[in-house]
């Protein structure tokens, strides 16, 4: 159950585990929470006819999920042309129902609809390659959102080869498309770290949550897709972000100096984002993203800045590489 997964990272936490260890370990858990539900759903519905894999995106993929997280996955299947669109439908029953028994068991609904039972991400083999192709070779600021979520790719079970084959392909093709970078770096420096120019942060002044800025949005996303543009646009394969850092270090990148440095605060980051989770959970209240930087001990301010200060750093480096 999420509880006794929440008393376990509470456990580690106590421990000393890093947050890569937790994260990977939630991820992996997860992964077997899904291969179970994907089993029971075709005992009750009847099972797929033919092989399916079930892909996950974003932080899922990355194996960098909290408690705090809701579904990002898709279907992959093998179909001719002529027949995907029926072979679809068949699947589309099975894959909604194990969409909804994962929302029962805390993994939440996607409020974005990327999840396996939409017919948009139920697709055969080549319409998954020719959506991914359409995304890097005809991007639109519109759609990059759509393109950052799908580029963290993994498959949960099946044809993990097929799906490898793919990933690699894309990271062929984004490294032909010169557009298509600069449009990835222009997404991802839209969400600046909060540090402000008079105090130490900047901060929320109204609403629910007054004092308080975003952990998730405002801190780790901006370092999570710096990394990705410069992962994907020097053909790294790794998925999750701190195996990017290391490979970019490892490559000539980065400076080894420099990757250890956000690495460590992407840690540190999502470390303070499992303890708040964490105090929420024995609160019993909701779980969220905002932290109020007053409740922090002086040490632990001055860490969270310069984690920020770092974040801020890696942002004017991919600018720099394009030119912005």
């Amino acid at each position: 159950s999420r509880a006794a997964l929440a008393r376990l990272v509470d456990q580690l936490l106590a421990r000393g585990a890093s947050a890569e260890q937790i994260t990977q370990l939630v991820a992996r858990l997860n992964d077997q929470l899904v291969q179970r539900v994907m089993t029971l759903a075709g005992n009750d519905l009847g099972a797929p006819d033919r092989p399916v894999t079930w892909l996950c995106f974003g932080s899922e993929a990355r194996e960098e999920q909290t408690l705090h997280t809701d579904q990002d996955n898709g279907l992959w299947f093998d179909a001719r042309d002529d027949e995907a669109a029926a072979v679809r439908a068949r699947l589309l029953p099975w894959a909604g129902e194990v969409n909804r028994r994962l929302d029962a068991l805390g993994l939440d609904w996607c409020r974005g609809g990327i999840m396996a039972g939409q017919p948009a991400c139920c697709l055969s083999r080549r319409e998954w390659r020719q959506r991914f192709f359409d995304l890097v070779r005809e991007p639109a600021p519109a759609r990059l959102l759509e393109a950052v979520i799908f580029l963290d790719l993994r498959a949960v079970q099946g044809d993990i080869e097929g799906v490898e084959a793919l990933r690699l392909d894309v990271l062929d093709w984004i490294g032909g498309s010169d557009i298509f970078r600069r449009l990835l770096t222009e997404q991802a420096l839209r969400r600046r770290p909060p540090l402000g120019h008079f105090r130490d942060f900047r901060l929320s002044r109204g609403g629910d949550h007054p004092n308080t800025f975003d952990l998730k949005l405002e801190a780790l996303t901006p370092l999570i897709d710096a990394v990705r543009v410069l992962a994907l646009g020097h053909g790294v394969t790794a998925v999750s972000t701190t195996a990017r850092l290391r490979r970019l270090a490892a490559d000539g990148v980065l400076r080894q100096v420099d990757a250890d440095a956000y690495e460590e605060a992407c840690q540190h980051l999502q470390l303070l984002r499992l303890q708040l989770h964490q105090e929420q959970q024995r609160g019993g209240g909701a779980l969220g993203n905002r932290i109020d930087p007053d409740r922090l001990n002086p040490l632990d301010r001055r860490i969270l800045r310069e984690c920020l200060r770092q974040v801020q750093r890696l942002q004017q480096d991919i600018a720099t590489r394009v030119g912005l």
